[in-house]
């Protein structure tokens, strides 16, 4: 007899997505793909901790969302066979916050803070000395009766993670003994990611298929493993389980994203800035008016893969839509207007000088 169908709660669901997400995670610096060089130095700064005994320096890791930087925190701890505590920025309101989640760490332990950008002022002025001495200062009583006690901690390693480094402030980022930018992904790492994350999911993918979404996965793990838990979904549904390529392009237009990994907003940036103000350059604001988003998120979302694969420059007058843009606009049947002016909007280094004026710097050895 067949079982009785069951609903499922929005609960339910939202643990099940997680648990899958979390078994696609590497679980040691040897599982983890791509960002070589944060690697090599995270295993000899891990390798030297667990020699002596002690405490991991903190370690900062920035860069854009979706690289692995909790993941990597979670193999931090991992590593050091201790456990993980997890907060971010905005979690703490107060220091008074902060001091209780300090004074619960174990010898060793990892604080992972995620967001650590958004620290407000007066938790900061608690996390300095935290991070350098170990301990905390504590006010008892108020008025002329009051004082200042200070609470020793045990030994700790602060693992921080933030898309924002330059928001950080100087003080806190100087107390971080190891600070690593995550890049974006290569092909190739993106290829081996989604087989692995296949063989995980006991997915069947033909290699095609797998280069068709490591194309399209904008340099981005988290972004792939989307792409791949979608088209194995469209799979089951369209066909017999297993991804192959036809199955994988016909996922994949059915989520609009196109062959550079674009979807319909990136396009729109792009043919507003193409159609509507000639090619650019425009500033943020104008932009953001045209599109209904906050410039905000057009600078943290859609600008840094545009930038990466070379579709936008940034210049001092605004953006621009490269000749690489248009093009890829121009295949996919979008009208394209003649640009305003041409691609090299900066000022040359002899523009506007005279040959006397040139010939003068060069015999002072100007560059």
């Amino acid at each position: 007899m067949a079982d009785e169908p069951r609903l499922v709660g929005a609960a339910t669901a939202t643990l099940d997505e997680t648990t899958v997400e979390t078994s696609l995670r590497p679980r040691s610096l040897a599982e983890y793909i791509g960002q070589s060089t944060v690697k090599q130095n995270l295993e000899i700064l891990l390798t030297a901790a667990r020699q002596r005994g002690e405490a991991a320096d903190h370690i900062l890791l920035f860069g854009p969302p979706g690289l692995g930087k909790t993941t990597l925190a979670h193999i931090v701890a991992r590593e050091l066979g201790v456990n993980i505590h997890l907060t971010s920025g905005p979690a703490i309101e107060r220091a008074g916050d902060l001091a209780a989640i300090l004074t619960n760490l174990e010898e060793r332990d990892v604080l992972f803070i995620d967001e650590i950008h958004r620290l407000n002022h007066a938790v900061e002025e608690i996390l300095y000395p935290a991070m350098e001495d170990f301990g905390i200062d504590v006010m008892i009583g108020k008025g002329p009766s009051a004082r200042s006690l200070r609470l020793s901690l045990k030994p700790f390693t602060v693992v921080a993670a933030t898309t924002r480094a330059g928001r950080i402030s100087s003080p806190l980022r100087d107390r971080f003994g190891a600070v690593h930018r995550l890049e974006y992904y290569e092909l190739g790492e993106l290829a081996t990611i989604v087989d692995r994350s296949a063989r995980i999911l006991g997915v069947q993918i033909e290699p095609e298929a797998v280069e068709i979404l490591a194309r399209r996965g904008r340099g981005t793990p988290r972004i792939v493993n989307r792409l791949l838990k979608r088209t194995r979904d469209h799979a089951e549904v369209r066909g017999d389980g297993r991804i192959t390529a036809d199955q994988a392009r016909d996922a994949m237009a059915a989520m609009d994203i196109d062959s550079e990994g674009l979807d319909a907003t990136d396009r729109r940036l792009l043919a507003a800035i193409v159609q509507k103000f000639a090619s650019g350059p425009v500033g943020g604001a104008a932009l953001a008016a045209v599109l209904g988003e906050e410039v905000e998120t057009i600078e943290d979302v859609y600008e840094p893969y545009l930038l990466q694969i070379g579709f936008l420059d940034r210049t001092p007058q605004g953006r621009i839509a490269t000749e690489r843009a248009r093009d890829h606009l121009r295949r996919l049947g979008y009208e394209i207007p003649l640009p305003r002016r041409g691609e090299r909007l900066d000022v040359g280094l002899w523009d506007g000088m005279t040959v006397e004026g040139r010939n003068a710097d060069a015999e002072t050895g100007a560059e």
